[in-house]
């Protein structure tokens, strides 16, 4: 074989395998699910921030609750703070680029809301700067992070750490664990 596919396959399988095995990380999803489903319970909102592909990540996720999952069901709100190119640049250009996500919490946040911040590294400055305003505003604060964690890792409320220094892993890994979030938050709006 000319590229070595399935070995990247097999470090896809390994990574999730880990998390599988995992109880720390699976209790920190469960936590995740519950914390949602507290928030749209108390009429709050879904907030998502994350650079680069984790943007993807975010805007993906928000799509997945406000659109639908699986099931037919009331539309659940969601935001992607990334989303909003007009936002994003006069942000970024009256204050400066690691403002962008902090002035849209500080915007939309409100006490029953909670905010998903998605990192990498979990030491994004735009990232881990929302989580600081989310818990200044009483924001409930979930980290999708790898590597170590970061400097995000001990600000979350919950952090749910990919253990992995390999940044396409790492993605792969958060939206399978975004998926989970949405499938178990969604199957709580029938009850």
């Amino acid at each position: 074989m000319k590229y070595d596919i399935r070995t990247r396959i097999q470090e896809s399988i390994d990574l999730k395998e880990k998390i599988l095995n995992d109880d720390v990380i699976t209790a920190g999803i469960e936590e995740a699910v519950d914390m949602i489903i507290d928030t749209y319970k108390r009429g709050g909102k879904l907030l998502l921030c994350g650079n680069g592909g984790s943007a993807a990540d975010a805007q993906h996720l928000a799509g997945e609750l406000v659109a639908r999952f699986y099931l037919e069901r009331k539309a659940l709100p969601a935001l992607a703070f990334n989303t909003n190119s007009s936002v994003v640049t006069a942000i970024g250009n009256d204050y400066e680029y690691n403002c962008i996500f902090e002035r849209q919490v500080e915007a939309y946040g409100k006490p029953e809301d909670t905010l998903i911040a998605i990192s990498t590294s979990g030491n994004s400055e735009s990232v881990y700067r929302a989580i600081v305003r989310a818990k200044e505003l009483g924001v409930h604060s979930i980290g999708f992070l790898g590597k170590n964690g970061g400097r995000c890792r001990d600000i979350c409320d919950t952090a749910i750490v990919v253990p992995s220094d390999v940044t396409p892993r790492i993605q792969e890994c958060h939206i399978m664990i975004g998926h989970i979030i949405c499938e178990f938050v969604e199957a709580a709006q029938k009850n």
